[in-house]
């Protein structure tokens, strides 16, 4: 089995290459409608927007806003004992499977925020899975940083935000934690 352990260095041109494609879209959609492509609950036209969703953003605002976290967790989990391509692969497709399932019916969802949820979970969990002191204090990092964002992020009544696309991105990123922390080669 090969093993996962790399560097953040290593990892950072595909990070950087990820957020560069966020951006691209974006601007490829103020020619094109690309945002019809997002995903619609139980619609099997929308089920296209299981892998398209995170690429997606109503506005330069919207983009923005998942910019920064994304780039943030991406750069964390660059630098863990985890298969980063995997997780991220996983994170969007189990959160998107869920949305798909049980999310609000006859609601388009975008945007990279189901992700960034996935992520931050992702990394709580896995860094108390794996008890060890950098995992750990990352983890706790991303809960002190991110913890009021991932409480408030879930709640039902805000208008024009995917709630279910965050709490179901954040199930979805503690479900892939345990799966892959499990299988991670100890050091």
């Amino acid at each position: 089995m090969k093993s996962h352990i790399h560097r953040i260095r290593e990892e950072l041109p595909l990070v950087l290459l990820f957020i560069a494609t966020l951006w691209g879209v974006f601007l490829l959609d103020r020619i094109l409608p690309l945002e019809r492509l997002g995903l619609i609950p139980r619609d099997l036209g929308g089920l296209i927007g299981i892998v398209t969703m995170p690429f997606l953003h109503s506005n330069f605002t919207h983009l923005l806003n998942n910019t920064v976290p994304l780039a943030v967790l991406l750069t964390l989990l660059a630098g863990s004992r985890t298969d980063s391509r995997a997780a991220v692969a996983l994170v969007t497709i189990v959160g998107g499977v869920l949305l798909w399932v049980f999310g609000r019916g006859h609601s388009l969802h975008i945007g990279t925020s189901g992700l960034v949820f996935g992520l931050a979970v992702f990394l709580i969990v896995s860094g108390a899975l794996e008890r060890r002191v950098v995992p750990l204090l990352v983890s706790a990092f991303v809960a002190f940083t991110y913890g009021t964002t991932l409480l408030t992020g879930i709640l039902p009544w805000q208008a024009g935000v995917s709630w279910d696309g965050h709490l179901l991105g954040g199930i979805a990123g503690g479900l892939v934690a345990w799966l892959l922390v499990r299988k991670t080669p100890a050091a």
